[in-house]
């Protein structure tokens, strides 16, 4: 079974809830939408203060190349505009919109008939993505159309799926696939044209035989569309991983996909993409899973951008008395919330509530030398040392040791036996040579 080669972890899965069909969350009575969901510039905001605003209409800008329109995911009045903590802890600019009822731009078609044909040029859907807000709805929310705008000198001949949705816990790429499977074909067809590329591989691991076969099935009817089963081995998602384990083409050290002439979308980005260019539908709405052990009814939601996660929550039964802490996005690479005020985003593919008992960390000791981190780590670095020279500030020897190519996947820091804060330190001190690399660019 496809695999990449190095490194890797086995997590338990946990994937509570596989089996739960998407709903749709009730409509929350007010949403602070932040106006940077994405890589890259923050949108500008065009709506003041009273302004009346439908469903999918836009509220800010793209500013520059990368970046990303945001469009309002309710009807009603903006309340006002202003700073809202987002999950990483800080603050950013957001529109506050008290919400009226649900009207949505006259332009969205709301048919729910499936539509097939493909009527844009491979400009207008570059375009249409653009307009539309699309980002990777994988957790990078990398701009689309900048994936699929191909730099000069590059070349593309495959569009690669990911299907993989390694991460525990997590199930709304699962539910997406069985539910909305034509929708995504459709919607990787799109892609392929926008790429003028004749041929897509879809990613999917082998933890999930009813999508594999679902999408078996109905790639019948597509042309240059592939299903593979992947073995279930943690990161298998992140990009690198995925383009090596399904073609064997290795992305060079510092370099992207296109460098091997692959491009990778994500299911779930497949989707919005069929929506915005056959319905004309912007992105202000996703699937979230919301669970956890002890959660009362864990499930998988359609929610609107700028939702607060306490309306999460509460769809889910409320807050379980034994939480201790609330994380978004999967238990690897997630980030710990300090409030349930916080908006979901484009970016938010799941929130889980952990029980105190799984909450804490162990007490961290002195590395015993084990290299398990060296033998986790699927992009052959080594874990113990980055840390180290983070820990001491050697941060040029970090960069000679290849400290920004960490893609902070957690493995290390869930293999370690000692409890070490690998991925802390590796975090701080990739940040830091990244400053460093871009001011020696400025000097």
């Amino acid at each position: 079974m496809k695999t990449f080669p190095t490194g890797g972890v086995h997590p338990p899965e946990n994937k509570l809830t596989a089996g739960s069909e998407i709903r749709h969350l009730p409509l929350p009575s007010n949403v602070a939408i932040p106006v940077s969901q994405h890589i890259g510039t923050p949108a500008s905001i065009i709506v003041n203060k009273d302004d009346r605003v439908k469903t999918g209409q836009v509220i800010a800008v793209s500013k520059g190349f990368v970046s990303s329109n945001i469009h309002s995911s309710v009807s009603g009045k903006v309340n006002k505009i202003d700073a809202v903590l987002d999950t990483t802890g800080y603050k950013q600019t957001a529109v506050f919109i008290n919400v009226e009822g649900d009207e949505w731009s006259e332009t969205i078609d709301r048919n729910d008939e499936i539509v097939t044909e493909i009527k844009l040029s491979p400009e207008e859907i570059v375009k249409k993505c653009l307009e539309s807000g699309i980002v990777g709805l994988g957790g990078a929310t990398f701009p689309s159309h900048v994936k699929l705008t191909i730099p000069s000198g590059k070349r593309c001949d495959l569009l690669i799926i990911n299907g993989v949705e390694c991460e525990p816990y997590l199930t709304s790429d699962h539910r997406l696939m069985l539910e909305r499977g034509e929708e995504i074909l459709i919607g990787v067809t799109i892609l392929m044209k926008a790429l003028r590329v004749d041929k897509a591989m879809i990613g999917i691991e082998s933890n999930k035989p009813d999508a594999i076969d679902h999408l078996t099935k109905l790639v019948k009817a597509f042309q240059g569309i592939t299903v593979y089963a992947l073995k279930v081995k943690y990161p298998q998602g992140a990009e690198k991983q995925l383009i090596k384990a399904l073609t064997k083409r290795e992305v060079p050290s510092g370099r992207l996909p296109i460098d091997v002439n692959t491009v990778v979308h994500n299911v779930g980005t497949a989707f919005a993409v069929y929506e915005a260019v056959q319905k004309n539908k912007p992105l202000f709405e996703r699937v979230v899973t919301i669970t956890g052990k002890s959660v009362l009814n864990p499930g998988n939601y359609f929610v609107r951008i700028g939702t607060p996660v306490k309306d999460l929550i509460e769809a889910a039964g409320g807050l379980p008395d034994d939480t201790g802490k609330i994380v978004s996005g999967g238990p690897m690479m997630g980030k710990a919330l300090s409030s349930t005020e916080v908006p979901v985003v484009k970016g938010t593919s799941g929130i889980i509530l952990f029980p105190s008992n799984e909450s804490k960390r162990i007490n961290s000791m002195p590395c015993i030398r084990c290299a398990k981190c060296v033998q986790a780590c699927a992009l052959n670095l080594e874990p113990y040392l980055l840390m180290t020279l983070s820990e001491i500030g050697l941060f040029e020897r970090a960069e000679k040791e290849r400290i920004t190519d960490c893609m902070e996947c957690g493995s290390c820091s869930f293999i370690c036996p000692a409890g070490r804060p690998l991925l802390d330190y590796i975090r701080l001190g990739k940040a830091t040579v990244i400053k460093m690399a871009r001011e020696r660019v400025l000097k």
